[in-house]
């Protein structure tokens, strides 16, 4: 395996300290994939507007679940499917997101905005290119899947990389048996063999039953928490 950058030798997988009052990991740069060579690395989209304890409880569990090297928060200049009210400026998002992630083997990167990308599947396109020694595996909420065909291009998503689904309530059982759940339904591995999806031949997804986390970010914003809300619970002011 490669080893990502001197500042972040990916730890053993059970190795989940934090790293307040340490240097933060690296963010991924595209021109540098060739540090990323041979790694597992699960991506987790969106605005983090703003990032909360539900993001990084989430990129825990996929660490283990999944068993991946690292994670990278992909924090987006602006999700096409969200209004520009209320969202944070992106440095402020990307701050919270630092503190929230807590983590070395969390990376916070505003790589969408280095490639000039606002789709995912434009984005895991560019991030293919750039990273091509890195099996990558998406990661999102049960309430993304059941949206999912609303997405540009989400048929190409699920051929492009393996897809790793966590439960949110009260979406997940409408969310398997949705448009996109169906469209792929033979393409569902079992859990148990979860740890093998990342470097699999897409299309290939899971849906792992994990532990829920009650954070939401729509209901941060409502309580003045723009900044975040700690790995604690704590809402960032």
């Amino acid at each position: 395996m490669g080893t990502p950058a001197p500042d972040a030798r990916t730890p053993h997988a059970t190795d989940l300290t934090a790293t307040h009052g340490t240097a933060l990991p690296t963010p991924p740069r595209p021109l540098a994939g060739g540090l990323w060579r041979g790694l597992r690395v699960g991506l987790l989209g969106g605005s983090f507007n703003p990032a909360h304890g539900g993001h990084r409880h989430m990129s825990l569990m996929a660490l283990r679940m999944l068993g991946l090297d690292e994670v990278w928060w992909l924090v987006s200049p602006q999700n096409p499917l969200k209004s520009l009210d209320g969202m944070a400026p992106l440095a402020q998002r990307m701050a919270g997101a630092a503190w929230v992630a807590n983590h070395p083997r969390i990376r916070v990167s505003d790589i969408e905005t280095r490639m000039g990308t606002r789709y995912t599947v434009d984005t895991l396109a560019g991030l293919k290119r750039h990273f091509p020694g890195t099996d990558f595996v998406w990661l999102m909420g049960a309430d993304n899947l059941a949206q999912m065909p609303r997405w540009r291009g989400w048929t190409r998503i699920f051929g492009m990389v393996p897809v790793a689904i966590f439960p949110r309530q009260p979406y997940s059982v409408g969310a398997l048996g949705g448009k996109a759940a169906r469209r792929f339904a033979k393409a569902r591995w079992q859990m148990s063999a979860a740890k093998h999806l990342a470097g699999a031949k897409a299309p290939a997804w899971v849906f792992l039953e994990a532990p829920l986390h009650p954070a939401s970010a729509t209901a941060i914003r409502c309580q003045g928490g723009a900044g975040g809300v700690d790995h604690q619970g704590r809402i960032i002011r």
